[in-house]
């Protein structure tokens, strides 16, 4: 079964729009019966990727309200509910019960709804003698954001700052990695697959969110009518797919460097959220734009360099102006032809063909409107220059001191300037004292805070002293006493840099990925640890060798702190690069620009007291 999250989530919502009963062939819900959608902010950004406004008529949805919105009473018309089991939304449906807002309440939470807001409701709804009204309860299982087919986020905002907080609690982490198991949770049952677990040992979050995965997993298909339909024996377990769990610090420089790729610059540079951006139209006035796998273009040319996706848009504007011109002389010298029905056919073809030449149109009008924001962003801030000084330093493990004073006192933001000076810092293994006074002193200059700089600063030269002072323990040993004193998984900043571009500028993450689901032995991943869920207890949270169930045909790749298209990128360009066909579904528990996860970053360093302006 191919892995597509997207299409798998969206027949799920259109299940729920038609009152939970099965949609009929064409994937719509009876137009015939009309209701009112309720959704609160959470579903609401689950909603707007996956289903555009216009389409939800084509669900029988006449009105959408925001559940803390004030509504009026619409009589005779079911509502379909679809919100988060929070103690706030019971309270809002009991009183929008009470008061008979609508005929009848068809009721579903994101995800699992919990007993005691389950008793609430049914108490609340009781006392307002209104539970006539809750028509059905349902746990949708859909807490997460599908943003493409192959891409998810479980929209959990500032997850690295709440997982590496020293003053953190063993209670908050707990909450924390329970959210996300969550959400993980939710988007297994919505593909319906039991996936081989795999991550990094550590006792890291990665660690504590495979080991509570696996343990929600084993208890959930105990049940006789669980949530996963595949054939599920240890004998046909070479056909369930893997999942590989991360933690940011896995790979900590992709999520700050600058990218000069499409996709990742569009997100990065003009902020696309949630498959939609807005830009400055030609005439002035800002112009609001859907990029998703309907979007050819998009979808065509998002991990290219940005050159070549500017060469490509002049090249199809090119093609459009041609296909026009043939079809105005087909259209108006056949008139001259004495064979009518010759005539008419031609006539035909051309009338058929505008509805897709005004897509085609509309298309490139579009990116072209895109591409001239991205390049007044690129002029104004030598982005293209940022991208290849950061590509580099990371191959080769230094830049000449002048040259570097030169880009922080040069073009750009003060994020950028930071993310570079960051780059810097995690690009060399032993950089002298008297260039990091530099870096510092310049962005002090500049009026940049340092926090962010310092808090990575920090990381590195903790990791670096432990694992030169510590000769005889493991480096696991190391990563746990760095956790100790610094937070959750300090994992060693710098201790893999070698390992993060390899001679194809393959990142270590795709790397790590692709030899995780080809399954054969491999000093790289043998460490891993395996959590079968199907397989005894006793099997689950051992070492990989031995354990090994590869090759994968299919794989889900989750990173925990922050994704980014860059890693999504590469982890496609993987899945296509493959002899035999491959399928890898990227997820995060938010995406990130560079900008975003080094304000987490500042923020880490500003509770330790480090930096500042």
């Amino acid at each position: 079964m191919a892995l597509n999250l997207r299409q798998r989530q969206y027949e799920c919502v259109a299940r729920m729009l038609n009152l939970n009963q099965p949609v009929n062939s064409s994937g719509t819900a009876n137009e015939d019966v009309y209701k009112i959608l309720i959704y609160d902010k959470f579903c609401q950004d689950i909603l707007s990727p996956l289903i555009h406004v216009k389409d939800l008529r084509k669900h029988g949805i006449t009105l959408y309200f925001l559940i803390d919105k004030d509504r009026k009473p619409v009589h005779d018309v079911p509502a379909v509910y679809f919100v988060q089991p929070t103690q706030l939304n019971i309270q809002r449906i009991v009183v929008d019960a009470s008061r008979s807002l609508y005929d009848t309440f068809h009721l579903n939470f994101s995800s699992s709804i919990p007993r005691p807001l389950l008793e609430d409701l049914a108490s609340g709804t009781l006392g307002s003698d209104s539970i006539q009204r809750i028509s059905k309860v349902h746990d949708q299982y859909l807490e997460f954001v599908t943003l493409e087919d192959n891409l998810f986020s479980l929209a959990n905002k500032q997850c690295y700052v709440q997982l590496n907080d020293p003053s953190a609690g063993d209670r908050e982490i707990e909450e924390i990695i329970e959210k996300i198991v969550s959400g993980l949770f939710s988007a297994l049952a919505t593909l319906s697959v039991v996936p081989i677990i795999r991550c990094p040992r550590g006792g890291g979050p990665a660690e504590m969110v495979a080991s509570l995965l696996d343990q929600r997993l084993r208890d959930h298909l105990l049940a006789k009518n669980n949530l996963f339909t595949e054939g599920g024996n240890l004998s046909n377990s070479f056909q369930r797919p893997i999942l590989c769990i991360f933690d940011r610090n896995f790979e900590l420089s992709v999520a700050i460097q600058h990218d000069f790729r499409y996709r990742p610059l569009v997100h990065d540079v003009l902020g696309l959220r949630l498959n939609s951006l807005n830009v400055q139209g030609e005439k002035g006035g800002m112009k609001s734009y859907e990029l998703d796998s309907s979007d050819p273009f998009w979808a065509e040319n998002g991990s290219l360099e940005f050159p070549e996706v500017a060469v490509e848009i002049e090249t199809q504007l090119n093609k459009y102006k041609k296909d026009v011109e043939e079809v105005n002389r087909t259209g108006g010298s056949e008139f001259d032809c004495p064979d009518l029905i010759g005539n008419t056919k031609h006539l035909m073809n051309a009338v058929n063909s505008l509805p897709e030449l005004t897509d085609r149109k509309q298309v490139i009008d579009k990116h072209t409107n895109i591409a001239t924001s991205l390049l007044g962003e690129i002029k104004e801030r030598s982005l293209d220059s940022f991208a290849k000084k950061e590509n580099d330093m990371m191959i080769k493990g230094n830049i000449d001191k002048a040259e570097l004073r030169a880009v922080l006192k040069g073009k750009g933001t003060n994020i950028d300037k930071l993310r570079f000076a960051i780059m810097y810092l995690i690009s060399s293994e032993n950089i002298p004292q008297s260039e990091v006074e530099l870096v510092e002193t310049s962005l002090k200059e500049s009026e940049i805070d340092t926090s962010a700089f310092h808090y990575v600063k920090k990381m590195k030269s903790l990791n670096l002293s432990l694992s030169s002072s510590v000769n005889s323990a493991s480096k696991t040993n190391i990563v746990d006493w760095a956790g100790k004193l610094y937070g959750q998984s300090i994992s060693a900043v710098t201790a893999g840099v070698k390992n993060l571009l390899s001679s194809d500028h393959q990142l270590a993450l795709s790397r790590t990925v692709e030899a995780l689901m080809e399954g054969k032995p491999n000093p790289e991943i043998d460490s891993y640890l395996v959590f079968d869920p199907r397989a005894p207890k006793s099997n689950s949270g051992t070492s990989g060798s031995g354990y090994l169930k590869g090759p994968f045909k299919e794989g889900i790749v989750f990173m925990i702190g922050g994704g980014n298209y860059v890693e999504y990128g590469s982890l496609q360009e993987l899945a296509n690069s493959q002899q035999s066909v491959k399928r890898v579904v990227y997820g995060t528990t938010e995406m990130l620009t560079g900008g975003e996860f080094v304000e987490q970053l500042a923020l880490l360093g500003k509770k330790m007291g480090l930096g500042g302006n």
